[in-house]
């Protein structure tokens, strides 16, 4: 019956799990689902659309991971604060370049900026597992000053991890068997997250993979991990819940060669009191 509560939400029509097909119809399901949810229909979806997202739920049983609790992830951002120092020998002031206050390093709630995984509005935050991932997912030009905070996870973390399927330059002349279009699939995923956010792409190119993670919120899980297109070795972490850490320290970077992302630590170590984050 239209116009009942649950047609309010296409996520509601993803609980319905009987009858449910798991075989993806095509190695390219995803690019069509990210055709129309950019050009067709975003709010209102199709039958298509959402069987597309039945699948991806269906198949994820074997892409579902965690992160323990205790475990280290890294966030950068560009630019740098300044603080008032006295000089111990002689009565002068001067200013000394030092990383983000905590307060900068988390993203503000309510006033996220549009993220692969995040619309407008809605704020998750964005790590990586290595330093370098971290400082190379910012983009800095050389020499720019980069503020790189370690946060620690406070608990056992559910997440979807799109990374383990590689994406393969294959053309298929007849269509290839169902694990094969499934692991297309899963990695055209990981590349949709994966790739850099530039700030002259069209919104509309963020639509399918913030559909996707706020399909995984809605299933349970804490956030979703995939490979990062910057860093060879590296992984990005997006969770939907930055309570879930705490950051415990930050550092001042500088760029120092672009090629091999090469970074020098330019100042000491700020550490964070635990009573500290409680009170903001």
């Amino acid at each position: 019956m239209i116009g009942t509560k649950d047609d309010c939400c296409f996520l509601n029509l993803l609980f319905m799990k009987e009858n449910t097909v798991t075989e993806f119809e095509s190695h390219q399901d995803f690019w069509n689902f990210s055709f129309k949810v950019q050009r067709k229909n975003r709010y209102l979806l199709g039958e298509f659309e959402r069987e597309f997202l039945k699948k991806l739920v269906a198949t994820s049983e074997t892409r579902r991971g965690g992160i323990r609790k205790g475990a280290a992830l890294w966030r950068a951002q560009v630019g740098y604060t300044t603080r008032t120092i006295r000089h111990p020998e002689y009565d002068e002031k001067y200013e000394e370049e030092c990383p983000y206050p905590p307060e900068r390093m988390l993203p503000l709630h309510g006033q996220g900026s549009e993220g692969r995984a995040n619309p407008v509005g809605i704020a998750y935050l964005y790590l990586s597992n290595k330093k370098k991932t971290a400082m190379a997912e910012v983009r800095p030009w050389l020499g720019a000053p980069i503020s790189l905070a370690l946060f620690e996870v406070k608990r056992d973390l559910k997440v979807i991890d799109c990374s383990s399927d590689e994406k393969k330059s294959i053309i298929y002349f007849k269509k290839p068997e169902p694990k094969v279009r499934e692991g297309c699939v899963w990695a055209s995923v990981n590349e949709a997250f994966s790739k850099p956010i530039n700030p002259n792409d069209p919104i509309a190119q963020y639509v399918p993979t913030q559909i996707i993670a706020e399909l995984f919120r809605a299933e349970g899980f804490d956030g979703i991990v995939y490979k990062s297109s910057l860093e060879e070795e590296g992984h990005n972490v997006v969770l939907f819940d930055f309570s879930c850490v705490r950051m415990v320290k930050c550092t001042l970077y500088k760029l120092a060669s672009i090629g091999a992302w090469n970074f020098k630590q330019s100042t000491n170590d700020f550490f964070v009191k635990e009573e500290t984050q409680a009170s903001q």
